[in-house]
């Protein structure tokens, strides 16, 4: 919604912005810049403890603004009841809908995510993956991690460069799009399965667009860039993996709840595939998981998004919408209560 500017002003006149966003994230995504900026239109209402619900009602009464971290309490009618003021529920992440309810799209308050400044960076992850998995890296690595003596740890499957490789993308969405642009600059044969891409989308992104079935066969990596919503629930599963051609890798940067985790650890086990991983069903993973000890799987602990620009663009993000709500200008991220299909 947009309308008059809120007038500045000094002291207790400024608008509330409550922050639930705990210390450590906090100083990774305001910079002292970005901060001075909100501070100086707004009365930051900072929650340390961003999980604690109690804390968080009391906050709420008079705020104009939310903005939300991970971990912080979804905001449902209870929530909406004290906040009398409430504008905004700005999250600084991607999927909203752990955070909103539909009640809060219903009572009028506009939402909005920095899933755009998380693009480039988890992009990059994948395709660092793909690069890893294509050479083998991972399996060196193990292999010399582990004591193997030096012609041992040379042994490998069939390497590949990605030029002219085969790359399979589950989903144009904008990191999988920024995934494709990256594998299309440095050689990548690029398709593409999305049902809501067109052909014309398609011949835009310089990609060919084939169904899920046949990419799956086709492809030396398969990158996973879909959203999680009940109908991609294990997207991939037993009977879509076993398409997959011996020696084929699997990214997945997005979310475990596309890919049937048990059906990929049994594949990586038998070792017909390789995977690279940053996104597990139980998070963190815990210790004594099989997948930590197969040579050919690569893990990172979900971080493929914590690079210092991306977390500084989040925050730029979330601080531009409180400051667009005062000065009455439109949200530049919203969401509508769509978003909520999202799941994760």
């Amino acid at each position: 919604m947009t309308g008059s500017a809120e007038p500045p002003a000094g002291g207790a006149g400024r608008p509330r912005v409550v922050v639930s966003v705990p210390p450590p994230l906090r100083a990774q995504l305001f910079s002292p810049a970005v901060w001075d900026r909100l501070a100086a239109r707004t009365e930051p209402v900072v929650l340390d403890d961003h999980t604690d619900r109690d804390a968080l009602t009391a906050a709420l009464p008079g705020a104009r603004a939310l903005i939300t971290s991970w971990g912080s309490p979804r905001v449902d009618a209870g929530l909406l009841d004290v906040a009398d003021r409430l504008a905004l529920v700005a999250h600084t992440g991607s999927a909203v809908a752990p955070y909103v309810t539909e009640e809060v799209f219903r009572r009028g308050v506009r939402v909005t995510q920095a899933g755009d400044a998380m693009a480039r960076p988890v992009a990059e992850v994948a395709l660092a993956f793909t690069l890893s998995l294509l050479h083998r890296v991972h399996r060196f690595d193990h292999a010399l991690r582990t004591g193997a003596d030096w012609d041992t740890a040379s042994a490998a499957p069939p390497r590949h460069e990605v030029r002219g490789s085969g790359i399979g993308v589950i989903g144009a969405s904008r990191t999988g799009r920024a995934y494709i642009a990256l594998a299309r600059a440095v050689g990548a044969r690029v398709s593409v399965a999305d049902p809501y891409l067109d052909a014309a989308g398609a011949e835009e992104l310089g990609v060919q667009l084939l169904p899920l079935e046949e990419l799956l066969q086709r492809s030396r990596i398969v990158a996973v860039h879909a959203p999680a919503t009940e109908e991609t629930r294990h997207l991939l599963g037993a009977r879509q993996l076993a398409l997959m051609p011996d020696g084929a890798g699997l990214v997945n940067t997005a979310r475990s709840w596309l890919v049937d985790e048990d059906a990929l650890l049994a594949e990586v086990r038998s070792g017909r595939l390789d995977a690279a991983i940053d996104v597990f069903d139980a998070e963190p993973l815990p210790v004594g998981h099989p997948l930590r000890a197969l040579p050919n799987v690569l893990l990172t602990p979900h971080q493929a998004a914590g690079t210092v620009e991306c977390r500084l663009r989040m925050g730029v993000s979330a601080a531009d919408e409180v400051l667009r709500l005062l000065d009455g200008k439109p949200p530049l991220h919203a969401v509508s209560a769509r978003a909520l299909a999202r799941l994760h």
